[in-house]
């Protein structure tokens, strides 16, 4: 309670911005539109009391008690309605409506199929309700039968003649206008004309949708000036996909019923507005569009005012109120607890918690609409648990942003000790396990540690499982000059990968032994590694020191440029970041280890393929320091190819999971070896990873949902745009924030920069692949990154991305069939394949690193790369 009334006042300042800026984002989004009001009653309705849980494909039917309810919604704001059959309970309507409001008028329909035997029940029972009911003043036989192509004009005039020698009152049938007008035939067989008027699925324009309804009207009524012309529907969807230049919403639908109604009063026009009650069953007869015509909702509330102000969501306030609850104790424990930060970083921040809190409520609410079908639902649940996830990885980006440039006092800062050694100098075993390692290489390697200035150490060179002999005995022989420092050990089909060289190694260590250290084969070491960075262990809590990993011969190499300024993005944003919390990752080469602290946790782990990490681990887990410098005290290879690449990092993500599936309790709430800030990052630093792993099955999930949207649309709709905008803007703000720390923290180029990222997004299907496979297997071997690998063919460039491009491929045939066969009246079939072409972006950028890297060279430093 203190630290709350002492925070600052700016601190206080900014959590009001926040509220305050969230409040009016909500309210200028949804400032309501004036349309002309309409204040009379309504000439007549399309009347379907089937209610939001019933389905009349599956033979439900709605109940007289149903009916009633749904008549004292209706009938204080109408003249009359119109049905569209007599089975499945609608016979029920007249004879309710003509006992509880006997002044409401009744269209009665029956509806007309491919069904001959279901036709006859129909036009029976037609004519038995009209004959009962006075309230039915005319009917209808068939509704857009000949649109639909069900039958011939001949066959639906016999069943109207039929009708009309049977019945009293007036007998027509409903078509668009443009079936009257080729068949006049059929207007001379009815008593009135029914035309249905819906500029919407012509793509109308709604500004200009009423005077197209007009227009038809007044051409049907050119043509037959002595036939009455009833409207059988008009009106305008709330909700559904674009279709040209018609844009479903509800401020839309309120603009053209509005407008229509109000020139249907001066011209005193005969017609139904389409419709009293939104009908979700109908999603599967022709997309959402078919359940959003509706005066009132599925759940009979009206949907917009006939006067006044029209709001596209009503109930946005109480939206807004969620979004601000649901964001506010975060940004209030954010702001309160981030007092190192300077106020534009809490404002930032903040600003990002609230704007993810306002886009999913906003997305959730919007979407998930009434009678969506098993596979739309499950299709929203999957896109809302994607969603979280992308926004998770959003924020955890946004908080290493917000860390690294507006911290104004570190915590935790170490840089190399430039005092002299003193008496402290303990003894250090530095290992270098080798593999099938190149001799030249591993030899200057051996050089760089002999001209260490630290008075105090050794040097094991372990070369475990190399069969050719001609690859080891050189480095042995190359130890023995050396002198009594250098040991060499050749370990024939030795166990236990890296972590089991490296075990020996221990083994064999000199008994006076206070610091292991680790390097790869591949990197030379600065003379001053040790003294400056041993002093370190003075304080018994430290368990470990790590500097980073640092390459060399890559600038005259666009494909190594890129992969080296990819590596220093984690070694100088997120290892510093990591750092703050005593919660780095522990990456092996360049890693000086107290032996006491080794052997206590139980030495390196002989069952994951990254037992560096793991080990790091496991040394927090038992309360232990580590101190991270950003100095580079070594440097070594980077991959010669991108096959190289891609194994590397395929091994990283890979060994991530194995530690994970190992680690898991200690990361959960309940775990006790691990502090908050260390269990946050480790989880955080991963889960972009499964991010791509995300990534892949949406891939998939893509191009498999764009199969279903052409081949069955009856089923497969759509996914809705308020999700897909978000994830747009996710992939683009990872970006955006890549290129702000970059330039931050790591001293490049624009271009190194950019490059860096192409080189990180190309690994995109590696990582996504990795964690799928380590989430089904374990035990996979470790795989070496090769080195001094000859160029790679331009072919061969081409194949080790292949995975990528067939995935590319398929997005952008999907993308096209999708924008070709459905773009044209659709504007979210045009962003959802602007969605396919983004996610295939990692893929066009794995084979751009892929082929850069096969492309002959003009000379420059020769091709090496690194063991790790």
């Amino acid at each position: 309670m203190r630290k709350i009334l002492r925070m600052q006042k700016s601190a206080w300042a900014v959590l009001l911005l926040l509220v305050l800026g969230n409040i009016g984002a909500w309210a200028i989004v949804n400032r309501p539109a004036v349309e002309r009001p309409w204040a009379g009653t309504i000439a007549g309705v399309a009347f379907v009391p089937f209610q939001a849980n019933q389905t009349p494909q599956n033979g439900d039917s709605p109940t007289a008690d149903d009916i009633k309810r749904d008549l004292d919604v209706v009938a204080p704001h109408v003249q009359s309605i119109r049905t569209y059959q007599v089975g499945n309970g609608i016979d029920q309507v007249a004879p309710i409506a003509l006992e509880r409001y006997p002044n409401l008028t009744i269209t009665q329909g029956a509806w007309l199929s491919k069904d001959m035997a279901a036709n006859e029940a129909e036009l029976a029972g037609l004519v038995r309700v009209a004959r009962a009911n006075a309230n039915v003043k005319r009917v209808m036989v068939g509704n857009e039968v000949l649109f639909r192509d069900d039958f011939s004009v001949a066959q639906l005039i016999d069943y109207i003649q039929r009708v009309k020698r049977q019945v009293n009152v007036p007998v027509s049938t409903a078509e668009p206008s443009y079936v009257w007008l080729n068949h006049p035939e059929l207007a001379d067989a009815c008593d009135f004309i029914t035309i249905h008027l819906l500029p919407y699925w012509n793509k109308v324009s709604v500004d200009h949708a009423v005077d197209d309804a007009m227009a038809a009207y007044r051409q049907v009524q050119e043509r037959f000036p002595n036939k009455h012309i009833l409207i059988g529907e008009t009106g305008w969807p709330s909700d559904g996909a674009y279709r040209g230049a018609a844009e479903a919403g509800l401020v839309n639908e309120a603009k053209y019923i509005r407008s229509f109604l109000n020139i249907a009063g001066q011209q005193r026009l005969d017609f139904y507005i389409m419709e009293a009650f939104d009908q979700p069953w109908k999603r599967t007869l022709g997309g959402t569009a078919e359940t959003a015509w509706g005066i009132w909702d599925a759940h009979r509330h009206q949907k917009f005012p006939m006067v006044g102000g029209i709001l596209e969501v009503p109930s946005w306030r109480v939206l807004c109120a969620i979004a601000t609850a649901l964001a506010f104790l975060p940004m209030f424990f954010f702001v309160l607890a981030r007092d190192d930060l300077k106020w534009r970083g809490q404002l930032f921040y903040g600003f990002l918690i609230q704007t993810v809190a306002s886009v999913l409520v906003w997305t959730g609410t919007q979407a998930l609409t009434v009678g969506m079908g098993t596979l739309s639902f499950t299709a929203f649940m999957v896109l809302i648990l994607a969603q979280l996830i992308l926004f998770a990885v959003m924020l955890i980006d946004g908080l290493e942003l917000t860390e690294v440039v507006w911290t104004q006092r570190w915590k935790r800062r170490y840089t190399p000790v430039r005092e002299p050694l003193g008496d402290y100098t303990p003894k250090v075993s530095i290992h270098v396990p080798c593999y099938n390692e190149p001799a030249h290489m591993v030899i200057e390697t051996l050089d760089a540690l002999a001209a260490m200035d630290y008075p105090n150490f050794e040097v094991l060179v372990i070369d475990n499982n190399t069969k050719d002999e001609a690859v080891w005995r050189p480095l042995e022989e190359y130890c023995a000059k050396l002198g009594p420092r250098f040991r060499f050990f050749h370990l024939p089909r030795w166990p236990g990968f890296k972590g089991g060289a490296l075990n020996f190694g221990l083994s064999v260590t000199a008994p006076d032994v206070e610091v292991v250290g680790v390097i790869d084969s591949d990197y030379q070491v600065t003379p001053d590694w040790l003294s400056a960075t041993i002093p370190y262990f003075k304080r018994p809590e430290v368990g470990f020191v790590q500097s980073p990993q640092d390459y060399r011969d890559w600038s005259d190499d666009a494909f190594k440029s890129m992969i080296n300024w990819e590596y220093q993005g984690f070694f100088h944003i997120g290892m510093i970041q990591r750092n703050e919390r005593n919660a780095i990752i522990q990456h092996g080469t360049m890693t000086l280890v107290r032996k006491s602290a080794l052997d206590g946790v139980g030495r390196w782990a002989e069952w994951c393929i990254c037992e560096d990490s793991e080990l790091g681990l496991r040394l927090f887990e038992e309360k232990l320091e580590a101190v991270y410098m950003p100095d580079s005290f070594g440097q070594g290879l980077v991959p010669d190819s991108f096959a190289g690449y891609k194994t590397q990092r395929f091994r990283w993500a890979y060994g991530a999971v194995q530690i994970l599936k190992r680690h898991w309790r200690e990361m959960m709430p309940g775990g006790t070896k691990l502090t908050a800030g260390q269990k946050y990052h480790f989880i955080t630093g991963w889960l972009p990873w499964f991010a791509d792993a995300a990534h892949m099955g949406f891939v998939i999930g893509g191009i498999i949902w764009s199969l279903g949207l052409l081949l069955l649309p009856q089923w497969i709709e759509f996914p809705p745009t308020v999700f897909i905008l978000p994830t747009l803007s996710v992939f683009f703000f990872k970006v955006l924030c890549g290129l702000w720390l970059y330039g931050e923290r790591v001293k490049c180029r624009f271009i190194d920069k950019l490059g860096a990222a192409i080189a990180g997004m190309a690994l995109t299907h590696t990582v996504g692949r990795a964690v799928w496979v380590g989430l089904f297997t374990s035990g996979r071997p470790f795989v070496r990154t090769p080195k001094c690998e000859d160029q790679p063919a331009l072919i061969q460039g081409f194949l080790h991305a292949r995975e990528e491009v067939v995935l590319m491929l398929g997005l952008w045939l999907a993308a096209a069939a999708i924008a070709l066969l459905k773009g044209s009246d659709n504007r979210d079939a045009y962003v959802w394949a602007t969605m396919l072409v983004v996610q295939s972006f990692p893929y066009i950028a794995a084979l751009f690193l892929s082929t850069l890297n096969a492309l002959p060279k003009g000379g420059g430093a020769e091709a090496t790369a690194p063991a790790e």
